[in-house]
């Protein structure tokens, strides 16, 4: 089966509703390809190595959660972005990227799908907190607990399958896990604040560690592209089987 470029957008749209954030890039289609479409291939990140991925799989749309436009970005065509946009274009290639809204959605977002690979609990209405209600706060879906810190990140590198960084809160059980994916370090205090006894997110910068230590709450940075993984599949996945489409979700390796 296939669909119109048109309707697969409209389809995103209705699913994400973009309009509500105000975000850091265009949300939607951010490269026009041909008008009909039959395979879409998900990535974390639109680029090089995963447009030629796609060419590859004889894709006729990629669906991504981090673009090729940002707000403040030099509207030069030259370099890498000359790169990628050649072979989307040569390709005839349709770019759809969602950001924020791709973090947020309650059950298909980058959130609620790292919340299910940690086996943590759906957050509950009023479990949300930061900016957009973008961070989730919950506990272990099995009702137990995390005998500690350590104990927590050593969970999230068997999730995951990578190693993260720790800083310690207080010592003993953990119970109220926060988490937002990718560059979330600034919904730590936040997340505090929401009552959350450790927090996990992509990245840490300096002043996390001193609030970990101050406020006795655990922080676990386990790299931007590792929480990021989740959302774009599982939204691309769903429209796909909802529009009769095939899907194949192609993770570009990343350390960070």
């Amino acid at each position: 089966m296939s669909t119109t470029r048109l309707e697969l957008l409209q389809t995103f749209d209705t699913l994400l509703q973009p309009a509500r954030f105000k975000d850091y890039g265009p949300n939607g289609l951010q490269v026009e390809g041909k008008p009909e479409i039959q395979r879409i291939v998900s990535g974390v990140t639109a680029s090089r190595a995963l447009i030629e991925a796609a060419i590859e799989a004889r894709a006729d749309a990629i669906f991504v959660h981090h673009g090729l436009f940002w707000r403040g970005q030099s509207g030069v065509i030259t370099g890498w972005m000359k790169q990628r946009l050649a072979l989307l274009l040569a390709h005839d290639i349709n770019l759809f990227a969602y950001h924020l809204p791709l973090d947020a959605h309650p059950t298909l977002g980058n959130n609620a799908q790292l919340g299910l690979q940690l086996g943590l609990s759906t957050p509950t209405e009023g479990r949300r907190f930061g900016d957009n209600d973008l961070g989730f706060l919950g506990q272990r879906s099995d009702g137990g607990v995390f005998a500690s810190g350590d104990a927590l990140a050593a969970h999230v590198e068997l999730c995951l399958k990578r190693p993260v960084t720790l800083v310690p809160g207080a010592p003993g059980a953990i119970q109220n896990v926060a988490w937002c994916t990718g560059g979330a370090q600034s919904y730590f205090e936040a997340a505090i604040a929401a009552g959350a006894q450790a927090f996990i997110t992509g990245e840490i910068s300096e002043p996390q560690a001193h609030y970990a230590r101050e406020c006795g709450v655990s922080f676990i940075a386990c790299g931007h592209h590792a929480s990021e993984r989740y959302g774009a599949p599982a939204v691309a996945g769903h429209v796909a089987a909802q529009l009769g489409l095939e899907h194949s979700f192609i993770d570009i390796d990343n350390p960070a």
